[in-house]
Order: structure tokens, then sequence, then C-alpha cells
């Protein structure tokens, strides 16, 4: 009002004042979401987009899943595109994998993937395989989804990470996301891929809220599979990770850059495609790097990325050897002590990271 009244008292003097004045949009909107939420909005969003897309699994209907993932979609979407299974692994991933060859999109959720290995004659043998054995013929676009890796207590036969397991396997592609937007982007993507598409979620992670960008919320967001993401950048040592270690690799990098070390934070999301040229780059300017995941250090996706550095052009750039932060190479004890001495702590890597530093070549 100040300046209306300054226009109409002194007239066109006026004008050049006002025309400077600076407008000030609203800033993107961001919200607060869960892990979970942003899995179930993106189920949502893509059962509403393909009527052939379904989901089944134990207790993702009427129960809303045992993790909740799938609350709400029973009572929206009814039996025929949310179906309860048996507690048969084996028999609804088959089922699964034949609606998927016969052209639908099913989304086949393991209340756990330790449970998985009950139906993993399907997942490699079927989904895995037919597209390539078939000269392209009969794709196979398939999701399997549900918790990976260790929870809480849970001991070892429900606490494997199988990341190496089924990234070890042509013809799946393989992806972990950390945060709310991976997780929802992830998804999305695998399930619009025309390729059978592994999922592995984090127990831990369900309830831990993440911002999402207003982009992140359009229904068309997805995340490439394939592609990494630098969380943190830095310049003294690469910090590889995926699911839940990315949290902790970034904790670890907030205590190091107190002692004046930057380190660089790399999440993974896709382990199959693996995105070897974003580590490559950063190495490139880090020199030096270390892997950190929760599974058994023997035929680890660390082990692999160290294949692949050593064999590829930037080894030359390497200061120290890679090092690599894992599981212990043993069963996860059940007794919390123990538990927690056998996978990655904030601790095991500020060590091999200043051990890395040291080290030189």
């Amino acid at each position: 009002m100040a300046a209306l009244r300054s226009l109409l008292s002194v007239g066109k003097n006026a004008v050049p004042v006002l025309l400077r004045r600076e407008f000030h949009g609203t800033a993107p909107a961001t919200l607060q979401v869960t892990v979970r939420d942003s899995l179930n909005r993106a189920l949502d969003e893509e059962l509403e987009r393909d009527e052939k897309v379904f989901l089944l699994g134990e207790e993702v209907a009427q129960f809303d899943g045992a993790y909740k993932v799938s609350r709400g979609l029973w009572k929206k979407y009814g039996d025929r595109r949310v179906i309860d299974t048996p507690i048969s692994e084996m028999g609804f991933a088959g089922i699964a994998v034949g609606a998927a060859m016969a052209g639908l999109r099913p989304i086949c959720e393991f209340m756990t993937f330790n449970f998985a290995m009950q139906a993993i004659d399907q997942i490699i043998n079927s989904a895995a395989k037919t597209y390539y054995m078939s000269g392209g013929m009969v794709p196979v676009p398939i999701v399997f989804r549900g918790p990976n890796g260790a929870a809480a207590g849970v001991a070892a036969q429900h606490s494997q990470c199988f990341a190496a397991w089924y990234g070890h396997c042509p013809g799946l592609k393989v992806v972990s996301p950390w945060s709310s937007e991976d997780a929802r982007g992830l998804l999305k993507a695998a399930v619009r891929d025309e390729n059978p598409v592994i999922v592995l979620e984090n127990e831990l992670l369900y309830g831990v809220a993440f911002e999402l960008s207003e982009e992140a919320q359009s229904k068309d967001f997805v995340v490439p599979l394939g592609k990494a993401k630098i969380e943190r950048q830095g310049n003294r040592i690469t910090l590889v990770s995926h699911s839940r270690m990315v949290g902790i690799c970034l904790e670890a990098a907030t205590v190091l850059a107190k002692e004046g070390i930057e380190c660089e934070v790399i999440n993974l999301r896709s382990i199959r495609p693996l995105d070897i040229a974003a580590i490559e780059q950063s190495v490139m300017k880090t020199n030096h790097l270390v892997t950190v995941e929760g599974g058994w250090p023997m035929f680890g996706v660390g082990a692999e990325i160290s294949a692949q550095i050593m064999e590829g052009p930037v080894f030359n750039h390497l200061d120290s050897p890679v090092y690599r932060v894992t599981g212990a190479d043993l069963p996860v004890p059940y007794a919390k002590n123990l538990e927690e001495c056998s996978l990655p702590q904030m601790k095991d890597i500020t060590f091999v990271v200043k051990k890395s530093l040291c080290n030189k070549l």
C-alpha cells in the first residue's frame, strides 16, 4: 500500500522504483516421508497407472502387509489386484513369473528375502533366463521386493544380505534403496522395466523419514536403474555403499570432517547394473576408495567393485589399496552384543578410512 500511495503522489517518477522491486517466489515444497509411506505411494500410483500391475504375497491384502507397506491397497483395488497368498514362496513366485510371461506385471512381495531362498529356482531359472533363452520373444516384467539384510535380533536365518547373491546373476536387475527418494523412484522404475528386477529394501529403514523433494513427489518421478548418487561431496577419500550402510557412511563422514578428512559418499542405489563410472570419477578426484556393505566379505559387492577398479583405467589413480568394510564372515549371531560386532559400525568405517590414508602404495 505504501508503494501504491507513493506512485499516486509522485506520478511517473515512481514507476522505475516499482520496477526495481524484487518478488520472491515460494521455495519448492519438501515433505518428510518415511520409506514405508514412500513405497506405499509408489505401489498405489503404479497400480493406478497400469491395470496390468498387481501385487501378491503373504499378508499383503487384508492385513495391509507384514510391515504395512501395502496399507490400504486391498481396500482400494480389491482381490484381483492385491492378492494374499499361502505360505509357499516357490508356489506364489512361480505364479507371478507365469503371469509376467503371459503379459501381466506382477509385484511379488517376500516377507523377507531370506524366504526367497525357497523360490530361488523360480527367480533365477525361470524369471532371469527366459528372455535370453526365448531369443527375446518372452519378456518377464516382474518385481520381487521385500526387506533384505540384517534387522535387529532375528538371528542368522533372517539376517542375510542378498545383494551379491542376485547381483551375480545375468538377466536380473538388482536395486538397493536407502532414502525415501530412492525407494519411491527405484520401485516405480522397476515396475515399468521389461526385465525382472529385485528390490532389496531394509526393515530398519521402513520407519525412517527423509526429505522428499517436490520433483520426487511427482507421479512421473523415477530413479534410473544403474545410476548411483553422490550423497556427500568430498576430496580426500571415496566411500561407496548401499542401503542402510549409506546412512552409517554419512555419519562417519561427519565425524571425520571434524578431523579435516572430507569423504565423498556414493549411494550405489543399483547393484546390477553397477554404476562403476561414478565410482571411477570419484576415485580420480580422491585417490582413495573404501567400500561398505552389510553382507559377507567373500565374493561380495565390495569385492566386485575392487576388481573392476583394479582392472579399469583408474587403477593408477589410487594412492592406497581399495579397502572393504563388511559384515563378519559368519552367520549373524542372535545375542545383541555379538550381532553388533558382526555388522559394520561407524567406528569400523572411520578406522579403515584412516588406515587407507596412512597406507600408501
